[in-house]
């Protein structure tokens, strides 16, 4: 990659860094397509997003941010207008300028999440869903699962009061049972998300009894890190489909590509996202 003058840049913003794999897949797709533009990590703290998030667009050269954890739910008070999604799900992950120069924010963790069954043949459409977590990619997936018309969506978070706010937003939105659940027994689900942390650390208890899925259930762990997880392992020993975050990231690399404007690029990876995936998965 030759970075010049007339390089066009976007940011990757989080808090940590490290683990965000947007740089690496996005520049790799920059030099597949001859895109003249390169992709920046930038560690941000809470404290000095909404400065930074504003300071970074006033720089005429910059097209584009990425965001990841923990600021996708503050940039809602920063862009001047978002997507509906964005708007129930409480979060923004990828913000551009618009012409007319306003900050404009969307969100594709959830529909990156709907690609990704739909490529590992997860129905989901009339489905009962046990969501693990309440979070900011909880929340994508959930909004997401109800805009494509799944039939219950139980969240079970034991933090705070998040899933019951999730859970209104969605009713209020869709035609969807989003509600609270009282525990994460997946029993009677057709679908369990893992979309909490549990996992990323060595020694996390899994999040909910494997024993008790059913026997036509499945699972999707949407952690990048330390896949297969012992989720996703204890599932497939049971012989029931269990699929790792790597495709949810894979099938969001075209909605971002579209999102800042290179079709073209986002047209090659949707033909053939081969050389991402042998990227990203390990």
């Amino acid at each position: 990659m030759t970075i010049t003058g007339s390089t066009r840049v976007y940011f990757v913003i989080a808090d940590p860094i490290e683990q965000v794999r947007a740089p690496e897949l996005f520049n790799q797709v920059f030099s597949m397509y001859g895109v003249d533009a390169v992709v920046i990590p930038m560690n941000v703290k809470a404290e000095d997003f909404d400065s930074t998030l504003k300071a970074l667009f006033r720089a005429p050269n910059v097209d584009g941010v990425f965001l990841s954890i923990p600021h996708k739910p503050a940039a809602l008070s920063v862009a001047d207008r978002c997507s509906k999604l964005a708007k129930v799900a409480g979060a923004i992950n990828a913000v551009r300028r618009a012409p007319d120069g306003a900050l404009e924010g969307d969100l594709f963790d959830g529909l990156g999440f709907i690609k990704a069954l739909d490529n590992a043949r997860i129905g989901y459409a009339g489905k009962r869903v046990l969501l693990i977590g309440a979070g900011g990619a909880a929340a994508a997936i959930a909004v997401a699962l109800a805009a494509c018309g799944t039939a219950e969506i139980a969240i079970f978070d034991p933090a705070g009061d998040k899933a019951a706010q999730l859970g209104a937003r969605i009713a209020d939105a869709f035609r969807t049972d989003a509600h609270v659940a009282t525990s994460n027994d997946p029993a009677g689900y057709d679908l369990v998300v893992n979309a909490s942390p549990l996992g990323m650390k060595q020694g996390d208890p899994i999040p909910f009894d494997v024993a008790r899925l059913d026997a036509g259930a499945a699972v999707f762990d949407v952690l990048m890190k330390n896949q297969p997880t012992p989720l996703v392992r204890a599932a497939r020993a049971r012989a029931l489909i269990a699929e790792p975050g790597f495709e949810m990231l894979i099938q969001q690399a075209p909605l971002y590509l579209r999102f800042f404007g290179l079709d073209e690029a986002a047209a090659g990876i949707e033909n053939d996202a081969s050389a991402l995936r042998e990227m990203i998965y390990p």
